[in-house]
């Protein structure tokens, strides 16, 4: 999976759990690909790290799984940035990093 990366649109949502949060939800043909070689690159927990960007701002993260798929965490930083809103589509591009 080195050298691969994927391109998707995706809506941000917002998760209110101990750590709120905005993601966006890797599309499923996307996070089946990313799952089939998750072990070249997780470093626990199911955590895949990543860089990318979303609306030309670049970032670094992880996925993290949820779901049988994965989310993307969007910082704040970085949707300031971008200027992306809660609920907006976004165009998000990522490669997994090797650990």
């Amino acid at each position: 999976m080195t050298g691969m990366s994927f391109s998707f649109d995706a809506e941000v949502w917002w998760w209110r759990g101990p750590s709120p949060f905005h993601f966006v939800t890797v599309p499923k043909d996307v996070a089946d690909e990313i799952h089939d070689n998750a072990a070249a690159f997780t470093y626990g927990w199911g955590m895949i790290p990543v860089t990318g960007t979303v609306n030309d701002v670049a970032f670094a993260t992880a996925l993290f799984a949820k779901d049988g798929g994965y989310v993307v965490p969007i910082k704040k930083a970085v949707r300031e940035a971008a200027g992306v809103e809660l609920g907006d589509v976004v165009h998000i591009t990522m490669a997994p990093v090797q650990g």
